[in-house]
């Protein structure tokens, strides 16, 4: 599989419109995700960089000068490394505010620092960019959400994708890892991000005696991704106690390397488990850090291979959200009784839809049996629920409830 040099990004309409009408906006997501190259096609902004030792040091030795140096429009690159500016850039917009003012890009998540966050409330946006989406490297939109909560997916059949799957799965949506052949020169890219990130941003973001734990734990992760988030045992293999390990899980989430998927609620059910799921930021990362290939994964352990391609749908529905005005939650659900939804998606907090994975290319009755205990939860919010499949054909299992291949998350056609 080849991939484009040069990926339009779902979201870069957003953040034109964001930048009509608020004087900050900050484009925050893991390193290495294109967070730079968006923010460079805007026109007319000049550009500054933290990854620069010496434009690093001298914000932090003068964060008030600094900021009163700085060009009407300016790209302020990897902003999380200088905290101290924040306040700078909150007086400098109440002194003289106007839209578009500053874009800033961050590879940690701020509103997990409230101090920084909270000390630009009312004038920054903050937009998610993601990986790649396989829309976004199909080069178009995905009608996928929108069929979901229009429950508008017609009777068709579609070729059935097999080991093509695997390898999109393998691959992730880092754009330097696909850029590479596909095999061992992407694992090795991926092996390489996460020392990089563990030595260099880890260390900026919180004193930890035993780097070393880091990676190991994001293994155990990668191999829990869309399981229930067990601490306890995270915890097992280290010498360390569980509330460190949820420390650094905390942080790991920080730096957007894991999700937690929170639980589904409703007053019309009781006995709702109320445990988060875990989830890895790219199966490309996950795969790489548990040492699978596409074949190695179809061959070997077809249980990974059901919770890689659950996480890969997952973030996929992820990434296409963000083209998306109306707010979309995401949830899972889960009950004591057996029930479960893989993945719910609220919209404006209102209406519902559910998407169950499965990695086999038949679908059953049986399937819909957690879709239709949402339904049962949901009552008139229902929309829509859609198993999802490795199969050839779109077909109805009764009002809004569909089997649609995988494939239509980001080709034309519902």
């Amino acid at each position: 599989m080849t991939y484009p040099p040069f990926v339009d990004r779902l979201i870069r309409p957003r953040l034109i419109e964001a930048l009509a009408d608020t004087p900050v906006v900050l484009i925050h997501g893991p390193r290495q995700c294109g967070k730079t190259t968006l923010a460079k096609t805007v026109p007319g902004y000049a550009y500054i960089t933290f990854d620069d030792a010496i434009r690093l040091a001298a914000a932090k030795a003068d964060p008030v000068g600094f900021v009163a140096d700085l060009p009407d429009k300016v790209v302020l690159d990897e902003v999380q490394r200088v905290p101290e500016l924040f306040v700078s850039l909150k007086a400098a917009v109440d002194r003289d505010r106007y839209a578009g003012r500053f874009i800033l890009t961050g590879s940690a998540n701020v509103l997990l620092a409230p101090k920084l966050s909270d000390s630009l409330a009312g004038r920054m946006e903050l937009l998610r960019l993601h990986p790649l989406a396989q829309s976004e490297l199909a080069g178009r939109g995905s009608q996928f959400i929108d069929a979901l909560f229009a429950a508008a997916f017609r009777p068709h059949t579609v070729t059935r994708l097999g080991k093509e799957l695997a390898e999109r799965i393998v691959a992730g949506g880092y754009p330097a890892a696909l850029a590479r052949s596909a095999g061992r020169r992407r694992r090795e890219w991926y092996r390489a991000y996460i020392e990089t990130l563990v030595q260099r941003d880890v260390r900026e973001l919180a004193r930890i005696a035993s780097l070393d734990i880091l990676p190991r734990l994001l293994q155990l992760a990668a191999g829990q991704t869309a399981r229930l988030l067990n601490v306890s045992e995270l915890a097992a293999p280290f010498q360390v106690s569980r509330p460190t390990i949820a420390d650094y899980v905390t942080l790991l989430e920080r730096i957007f390397l894991i999700e937690r998927l929170p639980p589904w609620h409703s007053n019309r059910l009781s006995r709702l488990i109320k445990t988060p799921k875990l989830h890895l930021g790219d199966t490309g990362l996950a795969a790489a850090l548990l040492g699978f290939d596409a074949e190695a994964l179809l061959a070997k352990d077809r249980n990974l291979y059901g919770q890689l391609l659950e996480t890969f749908v997952f973030q996929e529905l992820r990434r296409q959200a963000g083209e998306h005005d109306g707010s979309l939650g995401f949830h899972h659900f889960r009950d004591k009784d057996g029930y479960e939804v893989d993945i719910v998606i609220e919209r404006e907090g209102r209406d519902v839809a559910g998407v169950e994975v499965k990695a086999s290319a038949t679908v059953t009755e049986s399937d819909f049996r957690g879709l239709r205990k949402l339904k049962e939860a949901s009552g008139p919010r229902f929309v829509c629920g859609v198993v999802l499949y490795d199969g050839e054909a779109v077909a109805r299992f009764g009002e809004g409830l569909f089997a649609v291949p995988i494939g239509a998350l980001w080709k034309e056609g519902n």
